[in-house]
């Protein structure tokens, strides 16, 4: 249940393909219209699974010129939430994220590659626990257009595992990877 949160970061994190030309974007979270999702073991037996709920961050891509795209996803890690208080503040302990002492986890992507099966490995450093480790993120461009607000969106959804060894967070019995579900809908600035 450690390092769940953050690698939600990952997370998050998706800067992902297939918009006509190159774009900035905002991650739109006070539309509640991203989400960084985890899912971890509970000792092999069952998963528990859960979210951030406070996270930011921008994305730009290019469909013509998708290695130029670029993430960076903020989160807040006192944000976690497993729908089940205690658990919640025991995992935020120092027993498992010391989100008191590493509030945020953030995601940056050093590389943007478009995969055969016309998805995308997004490449990049993610900082959590306080250890900065380089994960991959498989996405999927989701969709864009117009929005009935005026405005222009992209999303891109992602997946990722991330072993909590990696990131000094303690390991309990089958626990020692969260698997990271990454919702991403930005709005052009």
């Amino acid at each position: 249940m450690k390092k769940l949160l953050l690698a939600g970061v990952l997370t998050t994190v998706l800067s992902a393909p297939a918009l006509v030309n190159a774009a900035d974007y905002n991650i739109d979270t006070k539309g509640a219209h991203a989400s960084i999702n985890f899912k971890v073991s509970h000792l092999g037996y069952s998963f528990i699974q859960g979210r951030f709920n406070k996270f930011d961050g921008q994305f730009s891509f290019d469909a013509n010129n998708v290695e130029a795209s670029k993430v960076t996803v903020n989160v807040d890690t006192q944000s976690l939430d497993s729908n089940h208080a205690e658990r919640d503040k025991h995992i935020r302990s120092d027993d498992f994220i010391n989100a008191g002492k590493f509030p945020t986890a953030k995601f940056v992507s050093s590389k943007v590659t478009k995969k055969a099966d016309g998805g995308l490995a997004i490449e990049g450093s993610l900082t959590l626990h306080g250890q900065t480790k380089v994960i991959t993120i498989d996405a999927d461009f989701i969709g864009e257009g117009k929005d009935p607000w005026g405005g222009y969106r992209a999303g891109f959804q992602g997946t990722t595992r991330l072993q909590l060894a990696d990131f000094g967070i303690q390991v309990m019995g089958a626990s020692s990877y969260v698997d990271m579900d990454l919702h991403i809908e930005g709005v052009r600035k």
